[in-house]
């Protein structure tokens, strides 16, 4: 404190000065309309400026918070596109993959998957229905995405089941939408993957083209969904194309198939076979 008035002690003067200033200043602002209009713009500039240098840095000091908020809002758009798109993308795989209506000579027995492989060669499923439920040997088998195999061998209560995963497999099939046509085989490996065989080279085919039945035989009815191309390969005769396919099935979760029926076929069968007898005398 003692220091605090000394201080104001030495610098008297400067006080007086400065108070006789603002005093003089005062009477002349107040007193006169001229000083007092200049006064006043001055001041409303300066506080003006001041104020917008303000809200300046007011506004960059929150730019890393809205910046936030932003980038927040942004990632939630950007969930919701994907969502959406997964809908999308999800509604069109079902409406490729739903299974046609079955013509009326067929009908469909279900069963489960109660056992079966995945890592060997000759992969084979057990399921829990058989002879007593008027499955046989060649019926075909599938699920709701797609084509599972084909009826190995049959007991009164359960079936062996050849599924697509067994080297010795394969089934007729073609091109969604076209007449080019080939089999499809296993190759060990990849439980999802399969080929397509005996595709003509000048055959329009592209990767997402999809594989189905073509119901050259009883086993399965044409149309039936097995497969995408995944990548097209040439076949080592360099003649026709073998087609990687991404298997529709999942064997890796498959739980409930159904096996499929054809009340002709033993006709179909018998007809054939008279036919071949007829050609050998």
């Amino acid at each position: 404190m003692r220091a605090l008035i000394d201080l104001i002690i030495k610098n008297k003067h400067w006080f007086v000065f400065i108070g006789l200033e603002v005093l003089s200043l005062a009477f002349l602002f107040s007193y006169n309309g001229y000083q007092k209009s200049v006064y006043f713009t001055t001041a409303n500039d300066v506080v003006g400026s001041t104020y917008n240098v303000i809200s300046g840095i007011t506004s960059y000091l929150h730019l890393q918070e809205e910046n936030q908020a932003l980038e927040q809002t942004n990632e939630e758009l950007r969930r919701q596109i994907i969502e959406i798109q997964r809908q999308i993308d999800e509604h069109h795989l079902d409406s490729i993959l739903r299974m046609p209506s079955l013509p009326k000579k067929y009908d469909l027995v279900h069963a489960q998957v109660i056992n079966g492989t995945l890592h060997k060669s000759n992969n084979l499923l057990t399921i829990n229905k058989g002879e007593a439920d008027g499955i046989r040997p060649e019926m075909g088998v599938v699920c709701s995405q797609g084509v599972v195999g084909i009826v190995y061998m049959t007991s009164e209560h359960y079936s062996i089941v050849m599924p697509i995963l067994h080297v010795n497999s394969k089934i007729s099939c073609r091109l969604r939408n076209s007449e080019y046509f080939g089999s499809l085989i296993w190759q060990r490996g990849y439980a999802d993957i399969a080929y397509v065989t005996s595709i003509p080279r000048h055959a329009e085919v592209a990767p997402k083209d999809i594989v189905e039945t073509n119901g050259f035989s009883d086993i399965f009815p044409p149309g039936l969904p097995i497969g995408m191309v995944h990548r097209i390969n040439d076949s080592t005769d360099g003649i026709s194309y073998m087609l990687r396919v991404k298997l529709f099935t999942n064997f890796t979760t498959l739980r409930n198939v159904s096996v499929i029926t054809n009340y002709q076929s033993a006709e179909r069968r018998q007809l054939e076979e008279m036919a071949e007898m007829h050609d050998k005398q």
